[in-house]
């Protein structure tokens, strides 16, 4: 009997994780694809979700939504999450002085997630949207938190890893994407220009916890255009203050990453 009821829970968070941002309306024959349970299963099941309030149903196409249940759970576990709660003012004050989008990324499995940000005013601006998972070998944050993972974590990711080409300028080999793995973490920063998006850059500098440990990756972007060498410089002294400020607040007490840095 307790077994089928881990069984339970299993299917029924399995059915939860169908749903992501690009993919926010499903089919119970979808789901079932998805899952590889049988459509009369995950119909059960899904109707269970939809009376507990974690989905939604639609009238006309029948087919499931993620439900508002979900948003009390997430704010349970942002209002706890320690780096988002430290890095807000200092995220704040980064946007006021770059004028650009910052982002907060945290290590999420295999990917990162954008646990907050805050968007520029400008006209043309990126936008990072909260609770977006995205690839870690593509972009400035996502090499940022490889280049500073255990070696053995590193490695077991780049294993799994499925290098699809976003851009011309993506990064798919692996031997390339090492390399520069080790310039990141040499130079306690990450760059990247269009490898995720095109005509899109960023800067990236790592967060690190009271046992110098990676904690997260806090990002400036914006369109390329307004990268000039002169503002990436800018940028880059920034976003490594900014990151030190929130490390050293988490109880982050070593100097070798931020200290040192060449102008």
């Amino acid at each position: 009997m307790e077994n089928e009821k881990i069984q339970t829970i299993d299917r029924l968070i399995q059915i939860m994780d169908c749903f992501t941002i690009d993919q926010n309306d499903l089919g119970v024959r979808e789901v079932a694809r998805l899952t590889g349970l049988s459509p009369s299963a995950c119909g059960r099941l899904m109707i269970a979700l939809k009376n507990q309030g974690l989905l939604l149903q639609n009238h006309e196409s029948r087919s499931y939504s993620v439900g508002p249940k979900s948003l009390r759970w997430a704010e349970v576990y942002t209002t706890n999450l320690d780096i988002r709660n430290v890095a807000l003012p200092i995220i704040h004050e980064l946007l006021l002085e770059t004028k650009e989008t910052i982002s907060l990324y945290i290590l999420d499995g295999d990917e990162r997630l954008c646990v907050e940000r805050m968007e520029s005013a400008q006209n043309v601006r990126i936008v990072a949207r909260i609770g977006r998972r995205l690839p870690l070998y593509a972009g400035s944050a996502g090499k940022l938190l490889l280049a500073f993972l255990p070696e053995k974590r590193q490695e077991e990711i780049l294993a799994r890893t499925n290098f699809q080409p976003f851009t011309n300028k993506t990064i798919t080999d692996i031997n390339i994407l090492k390399e520069e793995l080790k310039t990141i973490r040499k130079q306690g920063y990450a760059f990247s220009d269009g490898e995720w998006v095109e005509d899109a850059a960023g800067i990236a500098a790592p967060i690190f916890d009271m046992k110098s440990d990676i904690l997260g990756a806090l990002t400036i972007s914006g369109p390329s255009f307004r990268f000039t060498s002169e503002k990436i410089k800018l940028h880059k002294n920034s976003i490594l203050k900014a990151a030190e400020h929130i490390s050293r607040d988490l109880g982050y007490i070593g100097t070798q990453i931020y200290q040192n840095q060449p102008q």
